[in-house]
C-alpha cells in the first residue's frame, strides 16, 4: 500500500466529476469548502505497525461519520485523506508536505509514532497547520511553545512512572530490565523509566534494543536474559515485542512483562496467542468495553454504524476520541472556520466533556488527559482492567 491515497468522503457518494467541481469552490482558508472540511492523516497503514495507523483511522472515521450523519458542522461534512508513511520518518515528511501543499488540508489529525511525529510536526508548525491527536506520548510534543499541537493522551513519562510505581510498590520488585526500539520513541520511554527509577534510588539491571520495523530481538533477548530480571518493561510496536515475549516464554523465563500503550494492545494479544496470558499493558484511554461510560457506548455505536464487522479496541477508541474532540472544537467556532479559530477553540473555550471523560486544555497546556490505566491480557486474548499488579494472580 506504499504511497496509496485513501480518500474517504462520508455521508454521500460523489463522482470524480463532482469532487473536482467541489474542489474548485474553495474558501480563503485551506481545506474549507462550501460542503466539507478536509483533514489529512499520515500514518502507518501497512507494514509491521499497520494496526496502529489503521486503528486510529478507523476511530476517526467513525467519529466523522457520526458527525456527518447529524449534518456535519455548519452544513459542512468532515472529510479525511489518509496516506501511508510506513512508520518511517522520511516518508512522513513527504506525506505531510503533500497533504499540506497539494491537498491543502485544513488540519492534520491522527498521526502515529514518535519518530514520524518528530519529522512531521515541524512542517505543520512552520505552515501554521493544526497537528491534532498524534498517537504518541513523546515529551517534545507537550512543549508549551507548540501552540499548533493538540495532544489527547497522557505522556510516556506518565506511563513509565506508573510502571515503576506498581512494580516496586505492588510486587516489591527491584530487578527491572528494559527492551526498547532503537530510535527517538524507544529513547523517550527509556528516559522516562530511568527518571522513575532514579526517584527511587534504583537503576536498570539490563537494557536491550531492536531496530524499528524489524523483529530482530535475539541479541536483546540474550543480553536481558543474563540479568535474570523480575520484570521486563518494553517500549516498542507489537510484532517485535511479541517476538521477544515468545522467545522469553519458550526459554522458561517467568518475568512480568509490561508494555507501553503504543504497542497496540489487540494486535499484541493476537500475535502472542496463549503466550499473552498475564502480559500487562498500560493504557491512556478508558476500557473500550466499559459501556457504563457514555463516551464508550457512543464509540461502540459509531463503530458498528460505520462498519458492522468492526472490533472494539484501545487504538480505535483513541482515534474516536480525537475525532470527537475535533468535532466539538469546530462546533465552538464563531463564524467561518479558520485554523487560528480552531486552535483557539481548543485552548480557550473550557473543558471538553466527551461523555464521562473530560479533556482540559489551556495556555501552555496542550495535553487534554493525564490518566494512565492498567490492563492485562487474559488467556483467551481479551483484556481485563486492573488497579494494581498484585491482582495478576
Amino acid at each position: 500500500m506504499t504511497h496509496k491515497k485513501d480518500r474517504i468522503f462520508l455521508g454521500s457518494v460523489l463522482s470524480l466529476a463532482l469532487l473536482a467541481a467541489a474542489a474548485t469552490n474553495v474558501s480563503a482558508e485551506p481545506g474549507v469548502l462550501n460542503d466539507r472540511i478536509v483533514f489529512g492523516q499520515s500514518a502507518a497503514l501497512d507494514g509491521p505497525a499497520k494496526a496502529l495507523g489503521q486503528g486510529m483511522r478507523e476511530g476517526i472515521l467513525a467519529a466523522f461519520a457520526e458527525a456527518n450523519h447529524a449534518g456535519g458542522v455548519g452544513g459542512r461534512l468532515l472529510d479525511l485523506i489518509s496516506y501511508d508513511d510506513g512508520y518511517e520518518p522520511t516518508r512522513a515528511i513527504d506525506q505531510t508536505a503533500k497533504l499540506i501543499n497539494d491537498d491543502q488540508v485544513f488540519a492534520l489529525i491522527g498521526g502515529v509514532g514518535t519518530p514520524t511525529s518528530r519529522a512531521a510536526q515541524p512542517i505543520a508548525t512552520d505552515a501554521g497547520v493544526p497537528y491534532i491527536g498524534p498517537f504518541t506520548g513523546a515529551g517534545f510534543l507537550r512543549s508549551s511553545n507548540l501552540t499548533n499541537v493538540v495532544n489527547v493522551r497522557g505522556s510516556y513519562d506518565q506511563e513509565t512512572e506508573a510502571w515503576i510505581k506498581h512494580l516496586t510498590e505492588d510486587l516489591k520488585f527491584d530487578r527491572i530490565a528494559i527492551l526498547y526500539q532503537k530510535d527517538s520513541f524507544g529513547k523517550a520511554g527509556l528516559s522516562g523509566v530511568k527518571k522513575a527509577m532514579k526517584r527511587r534510588g534504583m537503576s536498570l539491571v539490563a537494557k536491550g534494543t531492536y531496530k524499528r520495523n524489524t523483529t530482530e530481538v535475539d541479541a536483546a533477548f540474550q543480553k536481558i536474559r543474563r540479568s535474570n530480571p523480575q520484570a521486563i518493561v518494553t517500549v516498542g510496536a507489537y510484532k517485535p515485542i511479541a517476538a521477544f515475549i515468545k522467545q522469553a516464554r519458550d526459554a522458561g523465563m517467568e518475568s512480568v512483562f509490561i508494555n507501553i500503550s503504543f504497542v497496540g494492545s489487540k494486535a499484541l494479544a493476537q500475535e502472542l496467542g496463549a503466550m499473552g496470558d498475564g502480559v500487562v499493558i498500560t493504557q491512556v484511554v478508558p476500557f473500550p468495553w466499559d459501556t457504563s461510560l457514555p463516551m464508550v457506548a457512543r464509540y461502540q455505536r459509531a463503530m458498528k454504524a460505520t462498519n458492522p464487522k468492526s472490533e472494539f479496541g484501545f487504538v480505535s477508541l483513541e482515534g474516536y476520541m480525537v475525532g470527537r474532540l475535533t468535532l466539538m472544537a469546530l462546533q465552538r467556532i464563531q463564524g467561518e472556520p479558520t485554523r487560528a479559530k480552531l486552535l483557539k477553540a481548543f485552548s480557550s473555550t473550557g473543558p471538553f466533556d466527551l461523555g464521562g471523560v473530560t479533556l482540559t486544555f489551556g495556555p501552555g497546556d496542550n495535553q487534554g488527559m493525564d490518566r494512565v490505566f492498567m490492563t492485562v491480557i487474559k488467556p483467551d486474548g481479551t483484556f481485563r482492567a486492573v488497579n494494581a499488579l498484585d491482582e495478576l494472580g
